[in-house]
């Protein structure tokens, strides 16, 4: 069973939610996110990354960082710009982009779920950057930005959520970019009572997006129960935020890779190496792959497809099967000596949203040497490798929209 628990969101004014919403701190460098928040004091960017109201020569893990995170939140509660709900509800969450729209339930996933593996995982976290959300809970006692759960589908949630999204929204409003967010309150303790008891029925929750967020409010929660002689299992640190999607209202995009050079082959001697485990045909415009066991190559001005033979595709590992798996395994170790992608310098990733436009921009600066556009990883996928107890490579899946800080918050105590 998996939980789906209630509770008293502070959420942003009607008339500030556009203002509020922010992209996820680990999408936006400092920089970008100093020029997002200009000139709009009341962004979430000052919370999810306030770093961008100290001098820049701050280390980003510095303790003055997360406690100008901890202030810059009290200052929005004390201002009224966030107000928190007066009773437990959960929330519906629409996102609508490209003409598509994603619905999800807001509510607060279990941590010991998560500890259990009734939460399942498809990657490693870095100790880094797990530390650095810990500190950032820690020092302001709150989950501020949601991590992103999915399902395997239920009519019975779905019929549910169709009712409610007839009703006027609490929160309608077009981002700069273009998405489309709304959110509605679900109140109604009946349909709470509802929602739980489906959700109970639900053998297992996957985590899409945010999995350090994920592991640091796990690690947090089991530092508050060692600290608390009264625990009793029903304390919000025991409870994370999150959105629940169902698993086929999503979109993964491509996440393609740029490498810095040859590994000191000539363009001839790169082309006969990767000739032995794809096939190589020129193409007259970018390369979208459309099938799995496909890739774009974008060399010298020019396009490539490249089709994986067909013994590497039909591997029985769910790992090995990936794309992301075979490219790696079979031409950027191999032939271009990128080892560790996680580490490797000579490696980059190019999240889908950007476009094959900025795979050839960095290729044609002289930035980079070669660079290839992936299909990309199904949520099947992602929800078979978790069930298998596996990982997927890095930078495998990149999902689109973004979930938006600020729109919900959930306090630890």
């Amino acid at each position: 069973m998996t939980t789906i628990r209630p509770f008293r969101a502070y959420r942003p004014r009607p008339e500030f939610a556009a203002e509020v919403a922010a992209k996820p701190y680990d999408v936006l460098t400092s920089d970008e996110a100093r020029l997002e928040a200009k000139g709009h004091p009341y962004s979430f960017l000052h919370v999810g990354k306030p770093e961008i109201d100290l001098d820049p020569s701050i280390d980003l893990h510095d303790k003055q960082v997360y406690a100008k995170a901890k202030a810059n939140l009290e200052a929005f509660i004390k201002e009224g710009v966030i107000v928190q709900d007066s009773e437990p509800c959960l929330y519906l969450y629409a996102q609508t982009m490209d003409g598509h729209t994603q619905y999800g339930l807001v509510g607060c996933a279990s941590v010991e779920e998560y500890n259990n593996d009734t939460i399942k995982k498809h990657e490693f976290t870095r100790p880094d950057k797990e530390e650095d959300r810990c500190n950032h809970i820690r020092v302001t006692n709150a989950h501020t930005g949601p991590v992103f759960l999915t399902y395997r589908g239920n009519h019975d949630v779905d019929a549910i959520v169709d009712n409610i999204k007839t009703h006027p929204p609490a929160n309608d409003h077009i981002a700069a970019d273009g998405i489309r967010h709304q959110s509605w309150v679900i109140s109604d303790g009946r349909i709470v009572t509802e929602l739980q008891t489906l959700f109970g029925k639900i053998p297992k929750l996957y985590v899409a997006d945010g999995h350090h967020r994920t592991a640091a409010a796990a690690t947090v929660g089991r530092e508050r129960k060692a600290l608390n002689p009264k625990h009793s299992g029903n304390e919000e640190y025991n409870f994370f935020l999150a959105v629940y999607f169902p698993a086929n209202q999503l979109r993964i995009l491509d996440y393609n890779r740029v490498v810095r050079d040859l590994h000191g082959l000539s363009v001839d001697e790169f082309r006969r190496k990767i000739d032995r485990n794809f096939t190589v045909q020129d193409a007259s415009s970018q390369v979208r792959p459309q099938n799995k066991g496909e890739f774009g190559m974008y060399l010298g001005n020019k396009w490539y497809l490249l089709v994986a033979h067909k013994n590497l595709v039909e591997s029985s590992d769910p790992v090995l099967r990936l794309d992301v798996s075979i490219l790696q395994n079979h031409l950027l170790d191999p032939v271009l000596g990128v080892k560790d992608p996680r580490t490797d310098k000579r490696i980059d990733f190019v999240g889908g949203i950007r476009g094959l436009g900025e795979l050839e921009r960095r290729v044609n600066s002289g930035e980079m040497k070669v660079a290839f556009s992936m299909h990309p990883t199904s949520v099947d996928e992602l929800m078979s490798i978790a069930d298998a107890g596996k990982v997927m490579p890095p930078k495998s899946t990149w999902f689109e929209p973004k979930l938006r800080d600020g729109l919900f918050t959930h306090f630890l105590d």
